[in-house]
């Protein structure tokens, strides 16, 4: 109430200031055409010498009241600016930063990170599947879980689960469908020590992609293992064959 008030008062405040200056800037304006008129009749009596200071003296009293007018303007508007204005530009910045906050922490992929920190992984495996479900096309909720699963929870049989569930229930591009068949090769060379089934991937991802760099890294990674492989020379060979077969084909 308080604030209505006050806007009223400087609101009749500011139409009297503006009031008076335009009053003072008719006068001039008069004044002005008398002073010429006397002076174009050459001012016998002297009236024009004596209309110049009243003049000026309006003058004065204009410039006074634009002092006012602008002060009260600027008044007026700053308590605006400072009571509406403001709060409402803060309410909506706050907005826009809380709310992109919360969209933040409703992000399944946040919220499962979150739950890593904390050191629930079975919960952030839940959440990551959330994440997976909204966004089918990405890889990265599968990755994790795998990863949550072999260094977290020690269970890279579970890890290899979920990648080959990843891959075989979904149509994926080819980066990524050869990006989780080089995971699995992985898992099933470097965690369960099964090689056999590994080689088979690779030449796997041979033969569905071939003329490919992901093709050119499988039989490197062929190549690699058979020089690697001394101590079992029939595996070393049998990859070194399979893989110079996948070459040919």
């Amino acid at each position: 109430m308080m604030k209505w008030f006050m806007y009223v008062v400087l609101g009749v405040l500011l139409f009297f200031s503006w009031k008076m200056y335009n009053k003072t800037g008719e006068k001039m304006a008069v004044m002005q055409q008398e002073i010429t008129k006397e002076k174009e009749l050459d001012d016998p009596e002297g009236k024009a010498a004596k209309m110049e200071g009243e003049y000026n003296s309006l003058e004065g009293e204009k410039t006074f009241n634009g002092i006012l007018l602008t002060f009260l303007g600027a008044g007026l508007f700053g308590i605006f600016f400072v009571v509406h204005a403001l709060p409402f530009f803060a309410q909506r910045m706050t907005h826009a930063v809380f709310d992109s906050a919360e969209m933040v922490e409703k992000d399944p992929m946040h919220d499962a990170r979150s739950l890593i920190a904390q050191g629930d992984y079975h919960g952030a495996i839940e959440a990551f599947k959330v994440a997976a479900a909204a966004d089918p096309l990405n890889r990265l909720p599968w990755v994790e879980i795998a990863k949550i699963q072999k260094n977290n929870l020690e269970d890279p049989a579970a890890a290899v689960q979920t990648i080959r569930h990843a891959l075989e229930n979904q149509a994926w591009e080819v980066n990524d469908a050869a990006y989780f068949m080089f995971r699995l090769a992985e898992l099933y060379d470097e965690v369960e020590g099964n090689r056999a089934s590994a080689i088979s991937i690779m030449n796997q991802v041979i033969e569905q992609f071939p003329e490919t760099r992901h093709s050119a890294n499988a039989s490197h990674k062929l190549h690699e293992w058979s020089l690697a492989d001394t101590t079992n020379p029939l595996a070393a060979e049998e990859a070194e064959f399979l893989r110079k077969q996948a070459g040919n084909s």
